[in-house]
């Protein structure tokens, strides 16, 4: 992933943005969907033809077209989706943008709990892991099936309900990120025990 995190400082906010940060296997099964669908669409096209008044003819071509708006919609709004995160003296914003649509979702301090960072969820092996009859790669399968519906790498309790956010950002950028919230939060944003132990690991020994 090329994208990287970046930090704009304003007079009265501090805005996180994380790009798109979607893993380069995932980026590859975005482009399959995207040339499988679009050669179903043509397929559809080319059946269409002669445009007549036929009605075999006329739902081909009103197919193919359909499949051709959901492929391109689909690849855009995953390839070109990012995630930003704002903060402002009294509200932890997250904003998720498509080329086509923006979600804002804002969380007043005071309702919020300390922030958590918790990584990927525990996946159940696959029974055929490591095993030489695995000749379908299911283990992997599972894995990016995982990645591809990830929801985020950190999270807070708003009024007892997780929010999750921060997708595919891992330890040592979640670790850069919590220190620019605090510089520009202060005690206003709370963290969970484990930071205080990702901190600790994060420190280089002492050389003497």
């Amino acid at each position: 992933m090329k994208n990287k995190i970046t930090y704009q400082w304003g007079d009265e906010h501090l805005l996180i943005d994380l790009g798109n940060r979607s893993q380069p296997r995932i980026r590859i099964l975005f482009w399959a969907e995207f040339i499988l669908t679009s050669g179903m669409a043509t397929i559809f096209l080319l059946r269409s033809f002669p445009l007549t008044s036929d009605i075999v003819n006329l739902i081909s071509g009103l197919g193919a077209a359909t499949l051709y708006i959901l492929a391109a919609y689909r690849f855009l709004t995953r390839m070109f989706s990012k995630e930003c995160i704002l903060l402002d003296p009294g509200a932890f914003t997250i904003i998720t943008s498509t080329p086509f649509t923006k979600a804002v979702a804002t969380y007043q301090w005071d309702d919020i709990g300390p922030l958590h960072y918790t990584g990927k969820s525990s996946k159940t092996d696959h029974p055929l892991k490591g095993n030489c009859y695995d000749y379908f790669g299911f283990e992997t399968q599972e894995q990016l099936i995982q990645n591809l519906h990830h929801d985020g790498n950190m999270y807070f309790n708003h009024k007892g309900a997780p929010v999750r956010f921060a997708r595919c950002v891992y330890s040592w950028h979640a670790e850069e990120m919590v220190q620019m919230m605090k510089i520009y939060s202060g005690p206003r944003l709370r963290l969970g025990p484990e930071w205080k132990r990702m901190m600790q690991q994060a420190e280089p020994d002492d050389v003497y």
